[in-house]
């Protein structure tokens, strides 16, 4: 059993601390009020800086970066953060560009994290589709991460990355026993798309919640940006009854067992 302490830092960034490891998933630490394009047209403003900077964040023995090319995933500071850091597991096509060393994985893939006197951990790269059918061409490629290590007794802990209900989500919950899970919504939408969504809105992720039957999940992704088109208010009425849900204060950890 392992007590897993989760600061949520703002948008998609959170610092995950256990057995001596400090993991910090899709580092996002730009100061709000710029506006940034998201490709073919589509752009959107941040509103909300981060809880935390980088120097107060201190020592990360890991990026976990579910994908680097929009800017509410990684922006400027964030990019700036990863040269700092060993090691930076993304997608293929995300360690491509980021070169140094950096880990690609495709959907399922694995690789390990490993160093004298901590747990060794797992990796699992989880399949996301971020946007509608046939839409990956266009949107990128993203992925989620699943963490194993051996004195687990709840399950793996789970961030989803951002991504809208499809296939693999359902293979998740066959292949994966999720016992926390980090929740990526926000309900995303552009002007220039009209209803499509780019990511999971809370009562979807309810939805998945009842697939996997996590422990603890965690809600993440949802506010601070000008294209998330579920407030806070209704993703946490939306989520207000669901079995293990876990609010996390932006800047204040809370702690966890897995």
């Amino acid at each position: 059993m392992t007590e897993v302490r989760i600061t949520r830092i703002g948008g998609p960034t959170a610092l995950v601390e256990f057995g001596g490891w400090r993991l910090l998933t899709d580092p996002t630490f730009d100061p709000p009020g710029r506006r940034y394009g998201f490709g073919w047209g589509a752009s959107s403003r941040k509103l909300t800086g981060p809880a935390i900077s980088p120097a107060e964040v201190g020592r990360v023995d890991a990026v976990l970066l579910t994908h680097d090319h929009h800017a509410d995933n990684l922006d400027d500071a964030g990019r700036a953060l990863l040269a700092e850091v060993d090691t930076v597991i993304t997608t293929v096509s995300g360690a491509r560009r980021h070169g140094g060393g950096a880990r690609g994985l495709r959907a399922w893939g694995t690789t390990r994290l490993t160093s004298p006197g901590r747990p060794e951990i797992e990796v699992t790269a989880t399949p996301c589709r971020h946007g509608p059918p046939l839409s990956t061409p266009i949107v990128g490629d993203v992925v989620g991460f699943a963490l194993a290590w051996p004195d687990q007794v709840h399950g793996a802990l789970w961030c989803t990355g951002d991504t809208v209900p499809h296939r693999g989500l359902r293979q998740v919950a066959r292949r994966v026993d999720v016992g926390t899970v980090l929740l990526h919504l926000g309900g995303v939408r552009f002007p220039l798309t009209g209803p499509i969504r780019y990511s999971m809105t809370a009562r979807q992720a309810a939805r998945l919640c009842g697939r996997i039957r996590p422990r603890t999940a965690i809600p993440v992704h949802y506010e601070g940006w000008q294209h998330f088109r579920e407030p806070p208010e209704t993703v946490e009425r939306a989520l207000a009854d669901l079995p293990g849900i876990r609010w996390a204060p932006l800047g204040e950890p809370i702690t966890v067992t897995v």
